[in-house]
């Protein structure tokens, strides 16, 4: 709740920049915070996956 506030306060003021209305700054700002909160985990658990099955394969090779 409180990250899309301040998602959205930040979406505002850099919507504002063009002098325009800020509304679809706040907007696209939320929404990026939200596809954040689940994209980002998902990549640390893929990535912690394929570094694992890297050390396997290294661990193999060298076993070979």
């Amino acid at each position: 709740m409180i990250g899309d506030a301040i998602a959205g306060w930040i979406g505002n003021r850099i919507d504002r920049r063009d002098g325009e209305g800020g509304t679809l700054g706040a907007l696209a700002g939320v929404l990026v915070w939200k596809a954040t909160r689940k994209v980002v985990p998902a990549a640390i658990v893929l990535g912690a996956v394929a570094y694992g099955a890297h050390k396997l394969s290294r661990r193999r090779n060298a076993q070979a």
